[in-house]
């Protein structure tokens, strides 16, 4: 089968396309042809290292899973002997966690992983521009127990995680305020924002406004500041990370009265299905940069390295 190869950590040009052996599943696993999967913000940090420590977990001098890519669109075409949850022919979309391997035409996954069935009017490129940013926003807002009435600021709010998070939180009853730049301001509003900060122009932390909720989708607010725009006992979310802001995240919640949760999301099969729910009451729809071949995986990965997509980047196999 196809696939793309990460031959090394670096630039995109490391992501060569190469005939690999199709895998075959095992008694409990499916085998899904991909019709489609996206590029991630994290597929993006893995293939450049970045930060380091990606070297000490992932391996050190190239990916020990060479075909990266964690969400999958695309049909069950055969299924394990003990498999009884699907069946072939099945419409799926979902991830793949740290198992990675969808940046291919074929891809294993156990029955039991976070997948579901695809809903109906779908179609595959939209499928695979939603379970990245929704199953991230769905266990950060949880983790923060958003509910009615709550004033949550999203930072980044037009990127995957950013465009899942607004449409989550108005499910939820919450108020929104997005921050974005100048050209995604008429986009988040038509997600639901109430209301929006050009960060270009603007500083959210000088308005004087507080919020219940603040989440930071790319990693790019003032820690320090953005704690004094939580009301007491509120909720900062830190979905990007690094180690030394988990480590302040910590010590905070701990000394400092108010909550930070940052680290790695849990998800859950349970998770994909509510997100199915969601996307057949039309609470949640996909949002699409570009959709592209996957022989323009690099370029596709070029896109996400500069950080200015609109919701996802989708690439079609």
């Amino acid at each position: 089968m196809k696939a793309v190869i990460c031959t090394n950590y670096g630039l995109p040009e490391v992501l060569q396309i190469r005939e690999v052996e199709k895998p075959t599943p095992g008694k409990n696993e499916i085998l899904v042809k991909i019709r489609a999967t996206s590029v991630t913000s994290g597929d993006a940090r893995i293939r450049r290292a970045d930060p380091f420590i990606i070297r000490l977990i992932f391996g050190f001098k190239k990916p020990r899973r060479s075909i990266l890519g964690i969400v999958v669109a695309g049909e069950i075409e055969t299924v394990g002997k003990e498999v009884s949850q699907f069946k072939p022919g099945d419409q799926v979309f979902g991830t793949t966690g740290m198992a990675f391997g969808t940046y291919a035409e074929y891809v294993c996954v156990a029955e039991d992983g976070v997948l579901a069935l695809k809903p109906k009017d779908m179609t595959y490129e939209e499928a695979a521009a939603i379970p990245f940013g929704a199953t991230a926003s769905l266990h950060f807002l949880r983790k923060a127990k958003i509910k009615k009435g709550h004033k949550i600021l999203i930072y980044g709010a037009s990127g995957a995680l950013g465009t899942a998070a607004i449409q989550l939180a108005k499910y939820y009853g919450a108020e929104v305020t997005a921050v974005c730049s100048t050209s995604n301001l008429e986009m988040v509003l038509k997600l639901g924002a109430d209301k929006v900060i050009d960060y270009t122009k603007k500083d959210f932390t000088k308005n004087g406004e507080r919020y219940d909720i603040i989440y930071d989708t790319v990693g790019k607010s003032s820690y320090s500041e953005s704690l004094k725009s939580l009301n007491k006992n509120g909720t900062m979310l830190l979905a990007n990370a690094g180690l030394s802001s988990t480590i302040k995240g910590l010590l905070t919640s701990l000394l400092g009265g108010k909550n930070v949760i940052a680290g790695i999301i849990k998800e859950t099969a349970a998770d994909m299905n509510i997100i199915k729910e969601l996307i057949d009451s039309g609470h949640l729809k996909a949002v699409i940069d570009k959709s592209l071949p996957l022989e323009q995986i690099s370029h596709a990965h070029t896109l996400v390295d500069g950080g200015h997509k609109k919701g996802n980047v989708v690439i079609t196999i």
